[in-house]
């Protein structure tokens, strides 16, 4: 017997698909623009040796802030809009695999579980390369000396430095000239591990704090915040691991866990960790809130009065 839901799970085939990526491209990118220093600054974090540089979330936002301006917060981010092809990727992705698994089951848990997995899986080929450059334009200015690559390496000329998309060209051809193409698949696998566990746990949750919500009881809300942050916090030793290979060069996922631990001990497990956990649980929560709203403003015209919500 299916269960009885307060809301109605839109499927892919009920959507207007130009106006599902209008507005899904207008509300990542909100997001994005809104939690983007959040995402510079726990790459530094969970970069720099020890407290080098900063001692924490807070300390580096105002460190950043005072030496770099407000430019500085958003070091990379012309590149990492183009995360946008990854994030539509990711959505069709999910939507048509869960499709496809409706063929074999109702359960919305494995369905959800299965075209998150498969979904993160795709987002990530795409989003990888983007997230290596990015990263690297990211430890410019005051976290230049953490990365391998700099926008002023020797042969670039000084009036390009102030070009975002000439200080991307020659980050894109030092790592091209020193590790090929495969440099810009670096941390693929830790990427993977990362965010594929991550978003296979995270959609069946969905369905159900969207539940949760229609009933407009704050009380469930907590939870939302609880799962999001328990899900940065499982995820941030690999995440730590993930910005180390691919800013540093490193080759192998097991030896730099191995050296992270013996450098700085387990606490090196949670470096960025708050900034990790303010830039995601909001993104959690515009999703779990705005993602089926998306879907109705999306639905095809004739099946709009069809719908009671």
């Amino acid at each position: 017997m299916q269960e009885k839901r307060n809301v109605q799970i839109i499927e892919w085939e009920d959507l207007d698909k130009k106006k599902f990526y209008s507005f899904g491209v207008f509300m990542t990118m909100t997001i994005r623009a809104g939690v983007y220093p959040a995402t510079l600054i726990r790459t530094r974090l969970q970069v720099q040796k020890g407290k080098s540089l900063y001692t924490g979330t807070f300390d580096a936002f105002f460190k950043i802030l005072r030496s770099e301006g407000v430019r500085g917060l958003y070091r990379g981010f012309l590149v990492n809009t183009l995360t946008l092809i990854s994030g539509q990727g990711y959505i069709t992705t999910y939507e048509l695999v869960r499709k496809y698994v409706s063929t074999y089951t109702s359960n919305n848990t494995v369905k959800s579980l299965v075209a998150g997995g498969s979904a993160s899986l795709v987002a990530q080929s795409i989003t990888v390369p983007i997230d290596v450059v990015s990263q690297h334009l990211m430890m410019q200015g005051q976290g230049g000396d953490m990365g391998r690559f700099k926008v002023n390496a020797k042969g670039v000329r000084p009036a390009e430095h102030k070009m975002t998309f000439g200080q991307t060209r020659h980050i894109i051809i030092q790592i091209f000239t020193t590790d090929g193409f495969r440099g810009f698949y670096r941390g693929y696998v830790a990427s993977l591990l990362t965010y594929i566990p991550n978003s296979a746990v995270w959609w069946p949750f969905y369905h159900f704090y969207a539940e949760q919500l229609s009933n407009l009881a704050p009380t469930n809300c907590p939870h939302l915040l609880l799962q999001a942050m328990a899900a940065s916090t499982i995820t941030n030793p690999m995440d730590v691991v993930r910005a180390r290979v691919q800013v540093e060069g490193r080759s192998s996922v097991i030896e730099t866990f191995k050296q992270l631990i013996a450098e700085e001990g387990m606490w090196g497990m949670t470096k960025g960790l708050s900034a990790r956990i303010i830039s995601s649980t909001p993104t959690a929560i515009v999703m779990a809130v705005g993602y089926e709203t998306l879907k109705k403003m999306s639905l095809r015209p004739e099946l709009v009065d069809s719908r009671h919500w």
